[in-house]
């Protein structure tokens, strides 16, 4: 298989970016952690809300990390590919909803 641009093994590297901008690093973190603990929605919620995001992302080191830990969290492959579906929902409307703005446009110069 050939080496893609991707290298999987940089996401245990993730913690390294506070080497070069210690306090930033380590506040992002902070903030990260507590987003991902648990509250009005429960973890595994947030799992399966972060997989989604990561596919209209399109980060294949959040697809990598969040699918394993819903699997960590019990969730299914069906309710993986639900999640995926409301992201891809949600993306291609957000997309065609915009149109609406060049049809408006369209409409101002042809007058």
């Amino acid at each position: 298989m050939s080496k893609t641009y991707y290298d999987p093994s940089d996401l245990r590297k993730f913690g390294n970016i506070t080497e070069w901008s210690e306090e930033l690093g380590n506040k992002f973190f902070e903030y990260y952690g507590k987003v991902f603990e648990e509250g009005a929605l429960s973890a595994r919620e947030k799992s399966l809300i972060a997989l989604a995001v990561a596919h209209t992302e399109q980060c294949p080191y959040c697809i990598d990390a969040y699918t394993k830990d819903g699997l960590q969290r019990g969730i299914t492959k069906e309710e993986m590919m639900e999640a995926v579906h409301v992201g891809a929902a949600i993306k291609s409307g957000a997309t065609l909803v915009h149109g609406v703005q060049m049809m408006n446009k369209v409409d101002k110069l042809e007058m």
